[in-house]
């Protein structure tokens, strides 16, 4: 395997990130019986860990990149609580507590970005009519990760989607990038395979997948160069429990052909 040849820009990638954000958390601990109450074991605990989620897991990942990253969130809280298992990292129970989000009404400045990303987990921050008004404004590259079933028919729009999102939509555009788990990913009917790993958790793995595609599409200006690599990026994420960013060691990594 060779390293690619990747020259920085002079200046750092500037982009603008946009996105519903929440803490993942994490209670660990370990199961020995069951609840003599109801047939469930019972945890002792052990340790809870905090980590950005959704959008905020992106803006981890793309900061990891070196690039300079302007994000907008909602400021509501929303909290995912996984319990897992310490001994076996299994996951017991997930538990979700959100406020209802105050949706993104401002006229943003779309100027002076190498790419805008939006990560839409359709939780309420970014209505679809705010979606497709970014979208008409943008004339960097954008990239899209959504659950919504109608999403944008642009040129300079590329839409990262899982195969459930993808079977869901009302029309599917050509820039559709579709991951497909341990399969990879498809792009205009061509297969992206992805190398075999043992999975150990997949939160945030399309976080990881879309913050890569975006940075190495900036370096190398086309989407099927690009996949590749954030296929790579993604299997690394679900190596590790909990949602996971992407450390130098693991970008080093990545550039290896």
């Amino acid at each position: 395997m060779t390293e690619l040849k990747i020259t920085p820009p002079l200046q750092p990638f500037k982009i603008l990130l946009i996105g519903d954000s929440c803490v993942d958390e994490y209670v660990y601990g370990i199961c020995t019986r069951l609840n003599p109450e109801a047939p469930v074991p019972v945890m002792d605990y052990t340790r809870t860990e905090l980590k950005p989620g959704m959008a905020a897991n992106v803006f981890e990942n793309l900061k990891a990149f070196q690039v300079q990253v302007n994000f907008i969130t909602n400021s509501e809280k929303i909290l995912k609580t996984r319990y897992v298992d310490d001994k076996y990292n299994h996951q017991i129970l997930r538990v979700d507590r959100h406020e209802k989000l105050t949706p993104l009404q401002n006229d943003l400045s779309l100027q002076g970005y190498d790419a805008i990303v939006i990560s839409d987990y359709d939780k309420g921050f970014i209505s679809e009519k705010k979606l497709f008004q970014l979208t008409e404004q943008a004339i960097c590259p954008v990239f899209i990760d959504t659950k919504k079933r109608v999403v944008p028919d642009k040129e300079n729009c590329f839409i990262k989607l899982n195969e459930v999102e993808y079977k869901n939509l009302t029309f599917a555009p050509q820039n559709i990038i579709t991951t497909l788990g341990d399969k990879g990913a498809m792009y205009k009917n061509i297969p992206y395979p992805s190398a075999k790993v043992t999975v150990f958790d997949v939160v945030g793995a399309g976080d990881t997948f879309l913050a890569a595609l975006t940075y190495f599409y900036l370096i190398l200006g086309s989407i099927e160069l690009a996949i590749p690599f954030a296929n790579k990026a993604s299997s690394i994420a679900v190596q590790h429990t909990g949602t996971y960013v992407l450390t130098a060691r693991d970008i080093e990594a990545i550039k290896l052909n």
